[in-house]
């Protein structure tokens, strides 16, 4: 069983920054695409961020292009979110996702096996 748990949100100003984290609980994390998604109220969940397995792939959303970068560290089994120059649009729950072994880059919730459990995110104006 894959457990995936979020961590780093929080209430922060238009401008300001956080760093998400997702811890992941398995041994093969390393052959995982991870993603960030995330969800506000009365909306889908979309998607904002996914990595390869490598690190050496990451895919944005062209809303968060620019201001958030998504990384990995495989001998931590960990996926970082930095978000920066946050806007009040951004707010919402953020939700980290794994895919085994994916191919192609995955974009869509449908194309992820594990998620988290979520973390909000409040940006005021």
């Amino acid at each position: 069983q894959v457990q995936l748990v979020e961590s780093g949100g929080g209430l922060v100003q238009a401008g300001g920054s956080l760093r998400l984290s997702c811890a992941a609980s398995v041994r093969t994390f390393s052959r995982f695409a991870m993603g960030w998604f995330r969800q506000a109220p009365g909306k889908e969940r979309e998607f904002v961020a996914t990595i390869s397995w490598s690190g050496a792939i990451p895919y944005y959303a062209d809303s968060v292009k620019g201001r958030f970068t998504i990384s990995r560290d495989n001998a931590k089994n960990t996926v970082y979110l930095q978000m920066n120059s946050l806007k009040p649009e951004d707010t919402a729950v953020y939700y980290c996702a794994g895919r085994y072994a994916p191919r192609g880059v995955p974009t869509t919730p449908a194309e992820y096996d594990y998620w988290g459990q979520g973390t909000q995110v409040t940006v005021s104006s």
